[in-house]
């Protein structure tokens, strides 16, 4: 196992009937500006509960942005900056999903990225987004009310951001844009549709996948965290799809999906990130949603990158698919167990109703130059736990996701 720090300052409020509790967790003195999506927070009555547990306290100043997209636009995002300046936001309350909490995130960093008029600096706000928002050194706080389990946003503090101007879609983190609490309340997402869900399902899994099918460095707990992460994923994901009112299926989802990116189980080990750096580009090329980016590639990276993760596949094979290397009295060979392991996978993901090749989603070959040069455009050519998977390396990941070999 690796030397590490780990810090994680979230406070967890998690069960049904928590938003009542943002009358006590938003200061009482806070000019608050309330981030979220589309219609579906105004329809379901959650920012009816957040704004009568905001008016409890008649000192606040609540004000309200609206119209974040699911993989947040910097220009969207830079009018909530302008507006946070106009009405001096101290405090801004992210109510939706990962995107609308990622999106939240960007507005508390980049607010006060100003030019010489005062106003928000869209050049210094990108800039900013290009280096990872790493240099910046303050921020506006910021807490969430979670409405889908998917991102782990709720708990950490990162976040992707996309340009559709520039055709970029482009990842960050800081420290102070941990969020100072989340509430978790699984009952808000029994009004999903089957599709958010099931994305949500896939987007945790490949998060968990992304920091465990590297290489062993003897992390028990990480792996052991891991792997336990995995098969409630599975079992729940095919449990919701099966009976989508079962609140208690609701909530194993909803902190599976928190806890597979809160940091926990990527502290001291190694990380790939390859499956998310090669779906980013599919989503901004194509507008894809995330997770079936993530769905379509990880099949072929896991076949591309078979043998440097070898160990760990076959770790994976058997501590989460129960592949013990015996198949009808014979022994099975490495390579076979690993691809046995792989098409499960990918059979998982067909049950939740997910693509796992570019056919799937309509595309073919055609589509594989303009992402690996996006890759190269957005300097995604190191990628990998050992910063070897060059723009070569992606392109035949992504020729092998032309069609499925499960299909």
């Amino acid at each position: 196992m690796k030397n590490f720090q780990y810090y994680n300052p979230v406070r967890i409020v998690f069960g049904e009937g928590q938003i009542e509790k943002l009358a006590d967790l938003v200061p009482n003195d806070a000019r608050v500006l309330i981030t979220y999506g589309g219609g579906s927070a105004e329809r379901t009555g959650t920012l009816d509960e957040v704004r009568t547990a905001l008016a409890a306290n008649s000192n606040r100043e609540v004000f309200e942005f609206g119209g974040i997209e699911p993989n947040p636009e910097f220009t969207t995002l830079m009018k909530a900056a302008d507006k946070v300046n106009e009405h001096d936001i101290d405090f801004l309350l992210a109510v939706g999903g990962g995107s609308v909490i990622d999106g939240s995130k960007f507005v508390a960093l980049v607010s006060s990225l100003t030019d010489a008029d005062g106003s928000v600096s869209r050049d210094k706000a990108w800039e900013a987004l290009t280096s990872y928002c790493k240099n910046i050194d303050s921020a506006i706080d910021l807490g969430a009310v979670l409405t889908i389990p998917a991102t782990g946003s709720e708990m950490n503090s990162g976040g992707v951001i996309n340009y559709s101007e520039r055709q970029a879609k482009l990842p960050f983190g800081n420290p102070l844009t941990f969020p100072k609490f989340s509430i978790l309340d699984p009952a808000k997402t029994l009004t999903l549709p089957e599709r958010q869900v099931m994305n949500g399902v896939a987007d945790a899994f490949i998060h968990v996948i992304e920091q465990y099918l590297t290489y062993p460095v003897n992390a028990k707990v990480q792996d052991a965290f891991a792997e336990s992460l995995l098969k409630i994923l599975i079992s729940e994901g095919l449990a919701v799809k099966n009976d989508p009112n079962n609140i208690e299926t609701r909530k194993n989802i909803m902190w599976t999906a928190t806890m597979a990116l809160n940091g926990l189980i990527g502290t001291g080990v190694p990380q790939d990130w390859t499956t998310h750096m090669i779906g980013h580009e599919l989503t901004s090329l194509h507008g894809i949603d995330h997770a079936r980016t993530l769905t379509i590639v990880l099949p072929s990276v896991m076949r591309e990158l078979k043998d440097s993760k070898k160990d760990k596949l076959l770790q994976y094979a058997r501590n989460v698919w129960n592949i013990d290397g015996a198949e009808q009295g014979q022994q099975l060979d490495e390579d076979t167990i690993i691809e046995m392991a792989i098409v499960y996978t990918e059979n998982f993901f067909r049950e939740l109703g997910l693509p796992v090749s570019l056919a799937d989603a309509e595309l073919d070959e055609s589509a594989i130059d303009p992402i690996v040069k996006q890759l190269e455009a957005h300097q995604m050519v190191k990628l990998g736990e050992h910063s070897k998977n060059d723009l070569s390396v992606s392109r035949r990941i992504l020729e092998r996701a032309v069609t499925s070999k499960a299909s």
